[in-house]
């Protein structure tokens, strides 16, 4: 299984979650989405693969906490996918697509290893 690892250069989970992937010699590529912005489909499906876009917003974030209160609260995809286009440190980290099909956020020892099983 080969997988795509979505998220920012210099962030420690993403970082925890590449090493992971090379340790236990899972080949994936590495997309910083600060520099190579995902496009507005892409987001969308991945909101709906994770469950919303709560579940794909990291709303403790310090990017998250510094926006103005109006943009806390999109109502549609749109306002979502636009917020994200702007501010795309606002998405948890790292955002796993895997040759599959299946999508996934954060990194967790245990979530990779049953992920990557077999």
């Amino acid at each position: 299984m080969t997988a795509k690892v979505y998220g920012l250069e210099k962030c420690d989970t993403c970082k925890k979650a590449r090493n992971w992937l090379q340790r236990h010699k899972v080949e994936h590529e590495f997309v910083d989405y600060r520099e190579q912005r995902v496009p507005a489909d892409t987001l969308k499906a991945w909101a709906l693969a994770v469950g919303g876009w709560d579940k794909l917003v990291n709303r403790s974030s310090t990017t998250w906490r510094s926006l103005p209160e109006a943009r806390k609260s999109p109502e549609s995809a749109p306002e979502w996918t636009l917020l994200i286009k702007e501010h795309p440190a606002v998405v948890r980290r790292p955002v796993l697509v895997t040759d599959d099909g299946q999508v996934s956020v954060g990194f967790n020892d245990k979530l990779f290893a049953q992920r990557f099983a077999g």
